[in-house]
């Protein structure tokens, strides 16, 4: 049975490159109807916050990347790694060292001046007596002949020779575990058979290939993923704008956007370019993972953005643009809001918008008592020249008791042929004194929604400022 884990480390929020390692992780189990596994690496403490793990467990149930078992924490299995630990001492697969942070620091120089590889010189390697009155870190007796061969389901063959590999410290002289230890360990503990990760891990491979050896447990194949790099094709930064999964929530991102644009980030499948969810479970292999580094690109994900506005139904829009109303303060807390009436509304404008936050501006005149002018719109459309034309309007659609689309157009159209006008020429002043903007969906549409009571005092408003 196929077991995968994400293993993020919460030093911060859940980041675009973590996102996408889940959510590949999540599709091979899905894909081989395996396990998912959700461990959080929290052993660097001064870094590490429950706030971050907050973070990133929100993140994940945003993506709706459920995990089948989870969250582990590895802060509460110390003693599981020291048990690990003790057992490979009495193997002698593992060893004391007595080396202070000052003599290692010493010894990496000297290495470097003489131009070898800056690792540890294994002084403590071969110690028949423990020295007093120093407390022990324990390091990892590694090979020191020979090669590691990686054969990484994504690169193919890669090849390390042991003669660089360092002896690791597992567990620190303060009895806590180090981190190519603790993973190695939980991997194990947890019957891992599939590590998919960023190649920024790949390093660490060849290292942790020989404690699970050690160990007695069987390697489990791995998969590193190519690194996602900004559109000037350096590593993925904060300087490249937002990089957290649940920055991109806040900004009016939908989560399938935002799972549809990860995963292609180093896989496809033919030119398809959008994917339900279904399809991307049906899909998904290594076979299709490319080598190369993937480029984020803010403009398509955008684009994508937006396909799925478009695609979503007006209901759901609804419910999710309420709070982006309330945030941008176009909605009072506590001001009810008609759910049936805003899905019409948003209706109309999930065409025009890219983003939540778009939408929940673009709402803003179908809300609002009032709205205010361009001021070029406002001299161009509110004249003398227009002014009949609203007059009449506003008797006439005082006049009508079903405040509908299509009993509106059927006013206008009778204004139009009546004085032998083109639509534009009434549709455009009115559009001005509904929205404040020359651009806007239909106007038939924009009227009912904004409704009979404000479209007249709209309709008011506008023939005072021309009076004026």
């Amino acid at each position: 049975m196929v077991r995968v884990r994400f293993a993020p480390s919460p030093t911060g929020h859940l980041h675009i490159g973590g996102a996408r390692a889940a959510l590949f992780n999540w599709l091979f189990a899905r894909h081989n109807k395996g396990a998912f596994i959700l461990r959080i690496e929290d052993t660097d403490r001064t870094r590490s916050t429950e706030e971050y793990i907050n973070s990133i467990i929100e993140g994940m149930k945003w993506l709706n990347l459920d995990w089948d078992e989870g969250p582990y924490k590895q802060t509460d299995r110390f003693d599981i790694y020291r048990s690990y630990a003790d057992k490979l001492l009495k193997e002698g697969k593992a060893y004391y060292c007595y080396c202070s942070p000052e003599e290692l620091e010493q010894g990496r120089k000297e290495a470097l001046a003489q131009g070898k590889q800056p690792k540890y010189d294994g002084r403590c390697r071969n110690l028949k007596a423990p020295v007093s009155g120093v407390t022990p870190a324990v390091r990892f007796r590694m090979p020191q002949e020979g090669e590691t061969v990686v054969n990484d389901l994504i690169r193919g063959k890669i090849v390390f020779e042991n003669a660089h590999l360092d002896d690791l410290i597992i567990m620190r002289s303060d009895g806590t575990p180090t981190y190519n230890f603790t993973v190695v360990v939980d991997d194990v503990d947890m019957n891992i058979t599939h590590v998919i990760r960023g190649d920024d891990h790949l390093n660490n491979t060849p290292k942790q290939i020989h404690v699970y050896d050690a160990l007695g447990y069987k390697v489990p194949l791995f998969a590193h993923l190519p690194m996602i790099l900004g559109p000037d094709k350096t590593r993925l930064s904060k300087r490249h704008g937002a990089t957290s999964v649940m920055a991109y929530k806040e900004t009016g991102y939908l989560p399938e956007a935002l799972v549809n644009y990860l995963v292609r980030l180093g896989w496809s499948y033919g030119d398809q370019e959008v994917f339900s969810r279904d399809e991307l479970i049906k899909y998904f292999s290594f076979e299709n993972v490319g080598k190369s580094s993937a480029v984020f690109n803010p403009e398509k994900f955008l684009w994508l953005n937006s396909h799925y506005i478009i695609n979503s139904p007006a209901e759901k829009l609804a419910e999710l643009v309420i709070p982006f109303l309330l945030k941008e303060k176009i909605v009072n807390e506590g001001q009810a809001l008609d759910k049936g009436w805003l899905s019409k509304a948003v209706n109309t404008q999930k065409e025009r918008s890219k983003t939540l936050i778009e939408l929940a501006h673009s709402l803003r005149y179908y809300i609002s008592e009032d709205v205010e002018y361009n001021e070029k719109a406002k001299v161009k459309f509110l004249n003398e020249k227009t002014l009949p034309y609203l007059i009449e309007l506003k008797d006439r659609l005082a006049s009508i008791p079903d405040f509908s689309a299509s009993e509106i157009e059927k006013v206008f159209i009778s204004i139009i042929e009546k004085h032998g006008i083109k639509l534009g020429n009434i549709a455009q002043p009115v559009r001005v004194a509904m929205t404040g903007k020359t651009e806007s969906p239909g106007i038939f549409e924009v009227l009912e929604i904004i409704g009979k009571e404000k479209t007249m005092k709209r309709l008011e408003k506008a023939i005072k400022t021309i009076i004026k």
